[in-house]
């Protein structure tokens, strides 16, 4: 009973310090990973606070797998695949880059690291965090191209750089170093395995979803899927990391006739709030990580440990931004040739931000910590601790110096809000309105004279919402009429709200009857709200 509770209190703590912490990034218009490290990284000296280890199967069996889902269920197919080749000259290519620079470089600045120890350190930290860089790159808003790319590379290079770890650590603990080809395979099949079982899950997944029209079962079962995509693939030692992307991205591709709308909206609103949890839960832990940290390392020069990580720091910030310029106009030029299309070349301060955007997270920590603690011969693995320090250095400059780097760069780069308007966005619902216009005037033609005063109130809205996307073009006076519309609907809105709420506190109705009066006041209102006022 005692443990129960201790667990608890530890997770109500947790949770507390995440809405906290929340909040106060919200309030200084900071990226929330970035403030939450740094509160953990606070707090964990605080006296009083509980040591809570960060367990690598917490990480990779618990919190991973739902993450990465929410990441690709809200990654664009089309443009995943638009960027694909540039992605994986990322994803392969600077994993590859990094591991081997740091087994080259590593042991001339890192003072007891030979070649080996080194190949490990380098699998370590070459993955990037799949949250940090796009949650910060969307919050400084860059242009959608350059989180396209960071996206797509963070979501496939975990995959990579775990299976450049499992040789690292084989190499060092048995000393054997695997065959080129036997490498090869390795890596065929956890990339062909990974997907090709993730898109089967995922099938299954939409095959018995399409059939069930429950929001609190299909919430559920979404979150049974990156789990039974992840556990079914690592047990047959693929990659589980790609099997939930390729189940995520299946998904989201088939979400239209899978969800209803309003099944659609409570599994939405649930994912928001859920990923938002074990984000800040992540970020939070690896800040408290340090005083264990400390701690294993005690009897080594702090100072000097310090010194080696910012070097090592900047080793992996020069590698990265080496790669990413021949990386990336080598994969606009590999689309070209695959698409037999022209595109132009990513702009040098585009790639340099790209290049300046690589941080690492969790996945690297929870890495390090999973390095064995004795070799085949039963001597302890050399500079375990060491290596778990350095890569919480990097993730510390990675993560928040480059992160608050980032958008005094941007700005001085011109890239700043860059993006625009959405013009997709904005041509996408004129066409959509317009369809739904010539419906109408189809409806009008087909039925009774007497409809004809309802077809042309319906009309008149959807010609009002029509002008709204085209202010330059349309008739001011039809402009004038929406906002007029959706400021008077605004406030009908708020007048039902209130009287159903009164109705409620004369006890005329019950909170169900309120419940349900608010929920259809609420979707109706969501549809006026600007998408710049969320």
């Amino acid at each position: 009973m005692t443990d129960i509770r201790t667990v608890e209190l530890l997770f109500l703590l947790l949770l507390l310090f995440i809405i906290a912490f929340g909040q106060l990034a919200r309030k200084i218009g900071t990226p929330y990973p970035i403030v939450m490290i740094l509160g953990g990284l606070l707090l964990g000296f605080v006296p009083g606070i509980p040591r809570i280890a960060l367990d690598p199967d917490l990480i990779f069996l618990v919190v991973l797998p739902p993450l990465l889902y929410a990441s690709a269920w809200a990654t664009s197919w089309r443009d995943f695949r638009l960027h694909l080749a540039i992605i994986l000259f990322l994803a392969f290519g600077l994993v590859g880059f990094t591991v081997l620079g740091v087994a080259l470089i590593g042991p001339k600045v890192l003072s007891g690291f030979d070649w080996r120890l080194a190949l490990v350190l380098g699998a370590v930290v070459a993955p990037t965090d799949a949250i940090a860089a796009t949650s910060i790159a969307r919050r400084i808003g860059l242009p959608n191209r350059i989180v396209d790319v960071l996206e797509g590379e963070s979501l496939i290079n975990d995959a990579t750089g775990l299976l450049a770890l499992e040789f690292a650590i084989a190499i060092v603990v048995s000393g054997s170093v695997p065959t080129v080809s036997g490498g090869l395979l390795s890596l065929a099949w956890l990339t062909l395995g990974g997907v090709g079982l993730g898109l089967l899950v995922g099938w299954i997944a939409y095959c018995v979803e399409r059939r069930i029209d429950d929001g609190p079962i299909e919430i559920a079962l979404s979150i049974l899927v990156p789990y039974a995509a992840y556990f079914i693939t690592d047990a047959v030692h693929s990659s589980g990391v790609l099997a939930v992307v390729a189940c995520g991205i299946y998904l989201t591709r088939r979400s239209t006739d899978m969800f209803t709308p309003t099944v659609r909206i409570q599994v939405s609103s649930f994912w928001q709030s859920f990923t938002f949890v074990l984000n800040g839960l992540v970020f939070v832990l690896i800040g408290l990580q340090l005083p264990s940290i400390l701690a294993s390392i005690r009897g080594y020069n702090l100072s000097g440990m310090i010194l080696d990580g910012a070097i090592f720091s900047l080793l992996l910030i020069l590698l990265r931004l080496l790669w990413v310029f021949p990386g990336s106009w080598l994969g606009n030029f590999v689309r070209c040739r695959l698409n037999h299309t022209t595109t132009k070349t990513p702009k040098p301060r585009e790639v340099f931000v790209v290049g300046w955007t690589g941080m690492r997270g969790v996945v690297s920590l929870a890495a390090a910590l999973s390095l064995p603690t004795t070799l085949q011969d039963g001597s302890p693995f050399p500079q375990r601790d060491f290596i778990v320090f350095l890569t919480f250095i990097v993730i510390l400059v990675t993560l928040v110096l480059q992160g608050l780097t980032l958008t005094p760069l941007v700005r001085a780069l011109g890239l700043h809000g860059s993006a625009g308007p959405d013009y997709e966005e904005q041509e996408a619902r004129r066409i959509v309105i317009e369809a739904a216009i010539s419906h109408l005037e189809s409806i009008r033609e087909e039925r009774s004279e007497e409809l004809d005063h309802i077809i042309d109130d319906i009309v008149g809205h959807y010609r009002h919402r029509l002008a709204s996307l085209q202010p330059a073009e349309a008739d001011p006076e039809h402009v004038s009429h929406h906002y007029s519309f959706v400021e008077i609907s605004r406030e009908t809105a708020r007048i039902e709200r209130e009287t159903a709420v009164r109705l409620r506190d004369e006890g005329r109705i019950n909170d169900q009857v309120l419940r349900r009066i608010q929920r259809e006041l609420d979707l109706s209102e969501s549809r006026f709200i600007d998408p710049d006022e969320e």
